[in-house]
């Protein structure tokens, strides 16, 4: 990757971040979805998996709608937080399968919030450079990531209880 010469490139540049980061997160969720004990959990992480996958080909197509070349760069920051997520939530989790559930859902909001910022940034991108229609598809990617985190954060709460 060059320089960025334009917010277009800053732009472009911030969706192949996140199809990277997409990439890398959809991986570690299987792997942790493998591991909960949780039904409810299991099947938020499921369906997440469908959601990230839906938001990689939204990012494909406004890349190459932009006029940017379709494939993704890899992202450094997703690569970190995959490491901790399967270190804490597989790697070197508790045994108590509710423990290693709060574990896991803790790791999945990390890598969720990555997301959440680089789709609100890139939507103010496209906001800023005219794009009304990718502006729309970005922010509506952001509002379901935000629903998920919100969901995950009610698990949560219903997981500690129990592992308390």
């Amino acid at each position: 990757m060059s320089a960025p010469n334009s917010l277009k490139d800053v732009y472009l540049d911030e969706m192949k971040d996140l199809w990277s980061a997409n990439d890398q997160m959809t991986r570690a969720v299987k792997q942790l979805g493998e591991k909960v004990s949780d039904p409810k959990l299991k099947q938020m992480l499921e369906h997440s998996v469908g959601g990230i996958e839906k938001h990689t080909g939204v990012l494909k197509q406004l890349i190459e709608a932009a006029g940017g070349q379709a494939e993704p760069e890899h992202c450094k920051g997703m690569e970190g937080l995959v490491t901790e997520a399967l270190k804490h939530g597989i790697k070197e989790a508790s045994s108590d399968g509710k423990l290693q559930d709060v574990a896991i859902i803790a790791q999945y909001q990390r890598m969720s919030h990555y997301g959440l910022a680089g789709f609100g940034s890139a939507a103010a991108y496209a906001k800023a450079l005219g794009m009304s229609d990718a502006e729309t598809k970005l922010k509506q990617a952001v509002s379901e990531i935000y629903k998920g985190d919100e969901y995950a954060s009610k698990l949560a709460e219903a997981v500690e209880q129990a592992a308390a």
